[in-house]
């Protein structure tokens, strides 16, 4: 096992083991590509996984995506633009003062700026347009990014609670439909057993596992939670992120 530190451990000793063996898998097999530490990992075939994503029929009856800004989840971004779906992608560890960004397809077209570096997020910042949470629409589907995922809908991102946090914000403000799909894309060796992710009360169950070669669909029985655990929430989260402690205030007061 690697002695490479990880950047936000100590919040769940569990799962920093997890990452940190599948981080070792991934470098070690090959499988992983570019940078693999302390990232949503890009992995080899993650274009594969996208297009079996792109394939199931909830993908196909979306109008409005919401996808995490990493690298291998490019080929998502991409393939919603192509398919004409409007998209949301976060700005990266929600950074900025404002959370999200908006990228219309037909006006891309119109701009004739290419779909693949607007799929970029150096693209999506550059051309989308800026968003606060409480300025978006209801989302079908929801693509998160896994360190390591298992067939009881439970993930482990790279440990800085942002795609829970995200999800947490839109139960509150009522923009996950009942119809929504909470799926992710991976290699196959980021499969690991049910016991090393379960389940807690602020996490959003995976409904789909999308690999290079496999679909996996998940019926979970855990509960979707209604709005963000403000507990779990970590100091460190509302120092580095701008709008976090006057967004609690707003949906607190809502």
């Amino acid at each position: 096992m690697s002695d490479k530190e990880l950047r936000w451990a100590g919040r769940n000793s569990q799962k920093d083991e997890l990452r940190r063996r599948v981080w070792s898998i991934l470098e070690e097999t090959g499988y992983g590509q570019g940078p693999i530490w302390n990232l949503i990992s890009n992995f080899v075939d993650a274009d594969k996984a996208a297009e079996r994503l792109a394939q199931t029929p909830y993908w196909k009856a979306a109008k409005v995506i919401k996808c995490n800004p990493d690298i291998p989840q490019i080929p998502v971004r991409h393939r919603a633009l192509v398919d004409g779906k409007l998209l949301y992608t976060p700005v990266p560890e929600l950074v900025q003062d404002f959370p999200f960004v908006l990228l219309d397809p037909q006006k891309l077209q119109e701009q004739g700026i290419d779909f693949l570096e607007a799929a970029h997020i150096e693209g999506a910042l550059k051309y989308g347009q800026k968003v606060q949470f409480t300025d978006m629409m209801p989302m079908d589907v929801f693509v998160v990014g896994s360190v390591a995922v298992a067939t009881n809908g439970g993930r482990t991102g790279k440990g800085g609670g942002f795609a829970d946090l995200e999800l947490g914000v839109f139960g509150e403000l009522d923009i996950i439909p009942e119809h929504a799909k909470v799926v992710t894309t991976v290699h196959d060796v980021q499969l690991v057993d049910e016991s090393e992710v379960p389940l807690q009360t602020h996490d959003f169950p995976l409904d789909g596992i999308f690999t290079p070669t496999q679909s996996i669909e998940i019926n979970s029985l855990h509960p979707r939670p209604k709005g963000v655990c403000w507990d779990a929430v970590q100091a460190d989260q509302f120092k580095d992120i701008p709008f976090l402690e006057s967004l609690r205030g707003q949906l607190q007061k809502s």
